[in-house]
Parts: C-alpha cells; sequence; structure tokens
C-alpha cells in the first residue's frame, strides 16, 4: 500500500468516547475525510479489516529504547543512524506513530547518558526525522544535578531541536530510589557499575545538589516557556513537589512514585504519566507505585512504553481484560490524552474526521493482540499481513 487515498472497510473502530462496529473510515490525501457505519461508496483501493480493531496509532511521550539500540551493552555502541533506523522499524510494528525518543542529560553517569552523546543523538535525530516512517519527536530530560548540561539544552531549545522536557533529580533518598541500596542495586545490575563508582556517582550527586541554584532550573523552564515546549517531571513522590510542578508551570508528572503524588497530580489538573511495563507486569520494578492500583483507583492519563516499546499494545488490552478500564478509554491513555499533554492533538491522537490518518490494525483472535497493519499520515510503515 503505497498511496495515501484509500477505504478501510468492516472495522471494529476505537473511537474517543466508544467503539463502533462494522464501520468504515475514508482517509484521503493522508487525512481521515470520512467516519461511516456501514459501507463508503468510493472508488480506489479498498482494506477489508474482517472486523478487526481499528485503533488510533499510539504516541509515546517517553522511550529511553534508543540509549539500549545505541549501546545494548556497556562500551559496546553502534552508529547512531543505523540505531534510529533500526529502531523505527520496531517502532512502527509495535504501533507506535508517534515517539518521543527520551534522551538524558546527566553528565558523568552511565551509558550514553551524558551532555555531549545526548546532544549528538539529538541533533541526528533531527537531521533524519524526515526520513522515518514514524513520526520521531525527541524528550530531552535533565538531570538537574547537572548544571554542566544547561549550556547544551539552551542551545537546543532555541534550535528548536527539543520537543518535550523533563526535569528528573535521581539522587537517592527521595523520588524513584528512596533508599542507596536500590540505587545501587538497580544501577549495578542495569549498567554494571562497580562498588567504588557508584560510590563515586552518589558522592558527587549529593554534594552537587546541595549546591543546585534554582535559578538554573527557572532558567531552562523559562526558555521552553518562551519556545513553547511542554514540560514534565520525574518521579514526583510529595504533594509539596506537585506544588513546585504548578509553580514551574509543568503539566506532566511522569511516573509518581506514590499515591500521594497521584491525587495531588490528578487534583491540580496535571497530567498523570504512568509506564506500560508496569501495567502489564502488575508493579514496579523498583518497588513503588503499581500502575494497575493507580488506574484501578480512578487516576492515570497516559501510558508510555518507558524502556519497552512492545508493552503498549499489551498494556492496552491488558487493562480492557482485566476489567480495570473499557478498551476505549485505555486507548485513549495511549492516543488522545497524551496528544492532548504536548498539545498535538488537532493533527493526531484520536480517529476523527479532520485529523491524520495514524491508524493500527490490530488482531486479536489468538493468544495475544498483535498489530497487522501501522498507517502514519495514510502511509503504511509496517504490515504482518
Amino acid at each position: 500500500m503505497s498511496g495515501r487515498d484509500f477505504v478501510i472497510e468492516d472495522a471494529t473502530v476505537i473511537l474517543p468516547s466508544g467503539i463502533a462496529e462494522r464501520t468504515s473510515i475514508k482517509i484521503e490525501d493522508g487525512i481521515i475525510s470520512k467516519i461511516k457505519e456501514g459501507n463508503i461508496n468510493s472508488g480506489g483501493m479498498r482494506i477489508n479489516a474482517q472486523g478487526r480493531y481499528i485503533l488510533p496509532g499510539f504516541i509515546d511521550l517517553h522511550s529511553d529504547a534508543i540509549e539500549k539500540e545505541i549501546e545494548p551493552r556497556p562500551n559496546s555502541r553502534f552508529p547512531v543512524n543505523i540505531a534510529l533506523f533500526e529502531l523505527d522499524k520496531k517502532l512502527a510494528a509495535c504501533g507506535i506513530t508517534t515517539i518521543f525518543h527520551a534522551l538524558s542529560f546527566a553528565g558523568g553517569e552511565i551509558g550514553v547518558r551524558s551532555n555531549k552523546m545526548a546532544a549528538e543523538i539529538i541533533m541526528e535525530t533531527n537531521r533524519l526525522n524526515a526520513k522515518m516512517g514514524v513520526r520521531t519527536k525527541v524528550h530531552a530530560r535533565f538531570e538537574i544535578t547537572d548544571d554542566g548540561a544547561i549550556p547544551y539544552l539552551e542551545g537546543l531549545i532555541k534550535d528548536g531541536c527539543i520537543n518535550l522536557l523533563s526535569f528528573m533529580d535521581h539522587t537517592p533518598g527521595q523520588g524513584q530510589f528512596r533508599e542507596v541500596t536500590s540505587f545501587k542495586n538497580y544501577y549495578g545490575m542495569v549498567y554494571k557499575k562497580s562498588d567504588a563508582e557508584l560510590a563515586k556517582i552518589i558522592d558527587r550527586k549529593l554534594s552537587v545538589k546541595e549546591s543546585v541554584k534554582s535559578s538554573h532550573i527557572d532558567y531552562v523552564a523559562a526558555l521552553c516557556e518562551v519556545m513553547g515546549i511542554p514540560m514534565a517531571s520525574h518521579d514526583d513522590d510529595s504533594e509539596e513537589k506537585i506544588l513546585w510542578l504548578n509553580e514551574t508551570g509543568i503539566r506532566i508528572s511522569e511516573f509518581p512514585v506514590n499515591m500521594d503524588a497521584v491525587r495531588a497530580a490528578s487534583n491540580d489538573g496535571i497530567y498523570v504519566c504512568l509506564g506500560s511495563p508496569n501495567t502489564l507486569r502488575g508493579n514496579s520494578q523498583a518497588k513503588n507505585l503499581s500502575a494497575r492500583n493507580a488506574i484501578s483507583s480512578g487516576y492515570g492519563d497516559i501510558l508510555c512504553s518507558d524502556y519497552s516499546p512492545m508493552t503498549i499494545l499489551h498494556a492496552v488490552f491488558t487493562l480492557a481484560r482485566l476489567g480495570i478500564l473499557p478498551l476505549h478509554k485505555a486507548v485513549n491513555m495511549v492516543s488522545l490524552n497524551p496528544a492532548r499533554a504536548v498539545g498535538i492533538s488537532q493533527q493526531t491522537g484520536s480517529i476523527e474526521e479532520g485529523k491524520d490518518a495514524d491508524l493500527i490494525m490490530v488482531d486479536c483472535n489468538n493468544e495475544v493482540p498483535k498489530a497487522l497493519k501501522t498507517i502514519v499520515s495514510g502511509r503504511e510503515v509496517f504490515s504482518a499481513l
């Protein structure tokens, strides 16, 4: 399928407010021009969905899978352009039509998470994004204990290379790592750091944090405000932290670690972003908040893939299968809600007339749901048929 004008017929279509069976969708020049129960009389190519689901394409606001694609093992790196093109194919197969590659500015820490490397990957991502099948954007992650990141971020923000920026603090004793031992266990296991290396990282973080100037954080936030870049906060752990988000103009809380933070964010109208791996597994790898429990309690707006793109599709259908959410509301968590959070919902994020034809055909007739086709702006970027 190479054209951008076609009709999908006999589909079970997931709309923002519910499910429409035996429905047709007409796409013209990559845009959804008509949605109609029954058939649409039109010439040209037709795709018979045979009753399968048609979902809006997934919008993944936070995926650091590119880091593992570049450096799958410590000190074993592949060229960035090859990693981006190969990951692009995998993302399309997962039903992701808009990806925000998350790159960490955290000098002196682990793997590709350095200021210079993150900036180089972002520049390469922007250079190549028009050649990708999946709509490709950049999520810059600013470790607030690293003032050395500010000149890099300033240049990239002013050059229009960043589409989402998050503030994070991985200092042990708060947030994701409430205990020093949990920090050591995670970084020692995942990034193969020795005790001596970990001790050096921790000492530097703790000493720097004492002198972190709020003016530096405020400066980066102000730059984002001027450039219209949405902002997020990482691993929020208290009502006080949520108050800071509001004061700073941050509208997304990523991976809050407890229900107090989730409730405070929801009450203040801040989008709560949870991990699809956590949702699929049923618990947090770091033994923090269970995404399933939060959603079951009526909290949570967005799911993102975090470190595993393949989990988005399965997390959505797991929420529906377990009766935690109706399917269309689970789908909204990976499409319409993230689109609204970053200001692109007029263009994409739901199956509605006038929006880009970002679509997934999903078959649920076997043991697990399977993406059969992924379409971005009317162009097929993946097919398993």
